[in-house]
């Protein structure tokens, strides 16, 4: 897969995780593992990004005496989303088309 693809793809995918609730890289990482296992060098800078972008902010809490930085999604974020499920319409329309020429082409 395109690798820019895939970048854009795993964006949308950690937004999506952090919208279900706030959550840390930890647990960030085990819920997308059902979809694509991703390491913790390639999780942080993608929630750098985000942050980055605006479209997630943090805090942090304690847990088990420790300091724990959670991200929440901003409305940037939740907007970010709901692009990309209108982008992803065309796409479908275009993954469509790709496959009804190879079909006629076997006719």
């Amino acid at each position: 897969m395109d690798i820019q693809i895939k970048k854009g793809l795993l964006d949308v995918c950690v937004l999506a995780v952090i919208q279900r609730r706030d959550s840390y890289g930890y647990q960030i990482m085990k819920d997308l593992s059902s979809c694509i296992e991703i390491s913790e060098s390639t999780l942080y800078p993608i929630l750098k990004r985000l942050e980055a972008n605006r479209c997630l902010s943090t805090y942090s809490m304690a847990h088990n005496g420790r300091l724990r930085k959670y991200y929440r999604i901003t409305p940037l974020g939740r907007q970010r989303l709901a692009d990309f499920l209108e982008e992803w319409k065309e796409l479908e329309q275009m993954h469509d088309f790709i496959l009804q020429e190879e079909h006629e082409s076997y006719e």
